[in-house]
């Protein structure tokens, strides 16, 4: 196959003609969908392999260790090739077909679920998870870069939302149809190392063809021709180590939420849900993130009026928290699908977090810096209200983070690769590294459920978001 290679420098990227643009960015944002997919359906086996191979908090969250600990590999790799070869990888093979590569990665690592299956075994399938989530690594390196500088760099903000927003859509749906395919379709109610094998198998095949779409697709290869200089010289940029520190904890501040939420529902304190059940409650909080990064698509947006953004976002708010409502009242009983919907009674305080993600919108403006801090200082009273309190009020503040998490990704990542030039995608590599992150905090927690229960064990992420709220306010202010 013939790859096309164009040596087009980032500065310029947003005086060509922007229709080619619209049209890979498109395309790009169906990769996000599938990650998002993908990553958060390791909430869903978190619990499902607890009930096939009895399994202690500790033993589950490798679930998330193999998972996340894949992106600290091989971001590591990535950086120790581009600081001492003078060069960007993505220089050589380009963006489209590092796109295409990484695709193909993740339907590999997802077709090894069936052998491990057969070998029903654990730690195959956390090798499988390793290799899947070695793709995904991969597909971030290369795509959040590509989003960045697809068009004018005022505007990248934007675009990093808007398609962590198509990210977070892919969150929402995961577990939903995730759930259903382990736990109702291909199984008899009850998850089975079958059920878990053929689910990821489909998965694979998904991949692969996107993988192949990718490739023939007519998106633009971008390359930097500067060359970059060798050792750490990047890490000079303060605002980016600090960044990288800023993504260690936002990451894994949220896989915990996402992580512990279903164990947190069943706590008879809390509602006292059973696995199934709870399970549903993950579309809510990962749709959360996905009200918040359409709405700060619109927000960061400089090109439209202050008036007109509000206006988008109300309608936007609605209408996905309808969306949101719709999915999650999908039930499958008896062979059939059935629609069982929520009453007001039930998700009035969710609203209310609703109301209050506009409002901060609102106040925050377009500032990604202030956004932070006034989005993160929320987090930490809801999770402090989900740690000390009880019933409907934790349950739905827990679940309400989904809602201001949202922004933190793209505005960390937007804040710490600010005028880094030639080290953008070598900057892009490391904050990538730091969704190991995800790996270690979700672990930390395991320790204290086991100790000290699991709703006490909320104070990790919490902490988390202390540091959120220091990069917000001062640490990415500081510069080389």
């Amino acid at each position: 196959m013939h790859w096309v290679q164009k040596e087009v420098p980032y500065t310029v990227l947003f005086r060509m003609n922007t229709d080619g643009y619209k049209k890979a960015f498109r395309m790009l944002t169906s990769l996000f969908f599938m990650w998002g997919f993908i990553t958060v359906s390791n909430d869903t086996l978190i619990n499902t392999f607890k009930s096939i191979f009895d399994l202690s908090p500790v033993q589950r969250s490798l679930v998330q260790f193999s998972f996340f600990g894949a992106f600290g590999i091989i971001s590591a790799i990535y950086f120790f090739i581009s600081s001492t070869s003078h060069s960007d990888p993505l220089n050589k093979i380009g963006y489209k077909r590092g796109m295409s590569i990484s695709l193909a990665i993740c339907g590999i690592g997802c077709l090894l679920f069936y052998p491990s299956g057969l070998m029903e075994s654990y730690p195959a399938f956390l090798v499988s998870l390793f290799v899947l989530a070695s793709g995904v690594t991969c597909l971030q390196i290369c795509a959040n870069p590509y989003a960045a500088i697809l068009g004018d760099p005022q505007t990248s903000s934007s675009r990093l939302n808007l398609a962590q927003g198509l990210n977070s859509l892919g969150t929402t749906l995961g577990p939903f149809i995730g759930g259903l395919m382990i736990y109702k379709i291909f199984s008899d109610g009850n998850a089975s190392i079958e059920s878990v094998s053929t689910t990821y198998v489909i998965y694979g095949f998904v991949f692969l063809a996107l993988s192949m779409l990718v490739a023939n697709s007519k998106m633009p290869t971008f390359v930097n021709p500067e060359k970059i200089e060798s050792g750490f010289a990047v890490l000079k940029n303060k605002h980016l180590s600090l960044g990288m520190l800023a993504i260690f904890f936002y990451v894994g501040s949220e896989v915990s939420v996402g992580s512990w939420l279903v164990e947190y529902i069943k706590q008879e304190n809390i509602m006292g849900l059973e696995e199934s059940a709870a399970n549903y409650f993950l579309s809510w909080f990962w749709g959360g993130l996905m009200i918040g990064r359409l709405m700060a698509s619109i927000s960061l947006n400089a090109e439209n009026s202050r008036a007109a953004k509000l206006f988008k976002m109300a309608v936007t708010s609605v209408l996905v928290f309808l969306f949101i409502y719709f999915v999650t009242s999908i039930k499958k009983d008896s062979g059939s699908f059935t629609l069982e919907w929520m009453s007001f009674e039930e998700i009035w305080i969710y609203i209310l977090y609703l109301g209050l993600n506009y409002v901060a919108f609102a106040f925050a403006g377009s500032n990604a810096a202030r956004s932070l801090v006034v989005f993160c200082s929320i987090n930490a009273v809801l999770l402090l209200i989900a740690i000390v309190g009880s019933g409907e009020v934790a349950f739905w503040s827990l679940i309400g983070t989904g809602l201001f998490f949202s922004i933190g990704w793209s505005n960390i990542f937007t804040l710490a690769i600010k005028d880094l030039g030639k080290y953008t995608s070598q900057g892009s590599s490391l904050l990538i590294f730091m969704i190991i992150g995800g790996a270690f905090i979700p672990l930390l927690q395991s320790m204290f459920i086991e100790s000290r229960g699991v709703q006490f064990s909320f104070v990790i992420p919490l902490l988390g978001l202390a540091y959120l709220i220091y990069y917000g306010l001062q640490g990415y202010k500081i510069k080389a």
